[in-house]
């Protein structure tokens, strides 16, 4: 089973911070405010670098 969190790194500050892949809402770097993910109404496209599933 995969999992639905990930863990992302700011292409703009390299923050690593876990993220929800199916958010509802705008999910931002918590250091640089860079978007972290594309809401689709769906699975949102990750727009850092993925680092694996948590």
């Amino acid at each position: 089973m995969t999992s639905e969190f990930v863990k992302a790194k700011c292409k703009k500050c390299k923050n690593e911070q876990v993220v929800f892949l199916k958010a509802s809402t705008k999910v931002v770097c918590l250091v640089c405010s860079e978007p972290i993910l594309e809401l689709t109404g769906g699975k949102a496209n990750l727009l850092a670098d993925s680092l694996g599933s948590v």
